[in-house]
């Protein structure tokens, strides 16, 4: 396991750029994009004036960034960014959170308070123009990520300890109700980002609990790594041949005695895995 990057204060949505071979993330208070190359060199960043936290990419030039205010068309060649949908404009307390783009191209992301407020987040998919609301009273949206098969949405509330799954049609839409799949309030957790496997294992990132697991399609823990730093916030798969785990952390809320503790918090963490990730899909404008 290798560390590198800056020490962000809440480091998230990793994304793994298969036409640049380069890896991005955000810090999500500074409003800042990273990205370095697959062992953490050659780093560049871009600022957006606001909170920003999660992307897909549109093509080997753009990614769809998610920041405050809305959905951006971003140009990694240009720095010029431009506004695709506007993300509740009408609601000052709230920011962008997790998100990911699923199977079938559409970019599901969550809005939180600034202030993690109660209930006041929502979740939205994003597909083909149209930005569509899919689940709302949500405190703090996490672990947005899909099956191998683009069958299920997995997504989690995080003060709630459980992680849900909702099954998709051939479309990529949610049908049904979501139902429980991995519960966490006996074993005291905090489910924090999430990605799926090409073998359908979910891994987990939880907050404050130094570590990520690796859960099986039947909810079962099947590993455990244990992380340096007490908050790490999400993993995505990348390198060559996806086997690369990256892992954003925090360092938000930590005391000084609890940076002395864990000096790596808010590093992006490398970490070379036996089985593969799933390859991130393009996302529809």
């Amino acid at each position: 396991m290798e560390a590198f990057g800056p020490n962000c204060k809440l480091g998230e949505g990793p994304l793994w750029h298969p036409l640049r071979s380069r890896l991005f993330w955000f810090d999500i208070p500074k409003g800042r994009l990273i990205s370095t190359n697959p062992f953490g060199g050659q780093q560049r960043g871009w600022s957006f004036g606001e909170p920003a936290s999660a992307a897909g990419w549109i093509d080997e030039d753009r990614l769809l960034v998610a920041t405050a205010s809305g959905l951006q068309d971003f140009n990694l060649t240009t720095g010029v960014w431009e506004p695709v949908a506007a993300l509740e404009d009408d609601e000052p307390l709230t920011r962008s959170n997790d998100g990911r783009c699923g199977p079938d191209g559409s970019f599901w992301i969550g809005t939180m308070g600034s202030k993690s407020e109660s209930e006041l987040g929502s979740i939205y998919r994003f597909n083909n123009g149209q930005l569509n609301k899919l689940a709302s009273h949500i405190t703090v949206p996490n672990s947005i990520c899909f099956s191998p098969k683009g069958d299920l949405a997995y997504f989690t509330d995080t003060p709630g300890q459980v992680i849900w799954k909702w099954e998709l049609d051939s479309d990529g839409n949610p049908v049904g109700e979501k139902v429980p799949h991995i519960d966490l309030r006996d074993d005291g957790h905090f489910p924090d980002g999430s990605v799926c496997d090409a073998e359908g294992y979910l891994w987990n990132a939880q907050w404050d609990g130094w570590r990520l697991v690796r859960y099986a399609p039947d909810s079962s823990q099947d590993r455990v790594i244990e992380m340096p730093v007490s908050r790490p916030t999400c993993p995505a798969f990348g390198g060559t041949d996806l086997r690369t785990l990256y892992v954003t952390s925090a360092s938000v809320g930590l005391s000084d005695e609890d940076l002395e503790a864990q000096p790596q918090a808010g590093q992006t963490f490398r970490i070379e895995v036996d089985v593969e990730g799933i390859p991130e899909t393009k996302t529809n404008l």
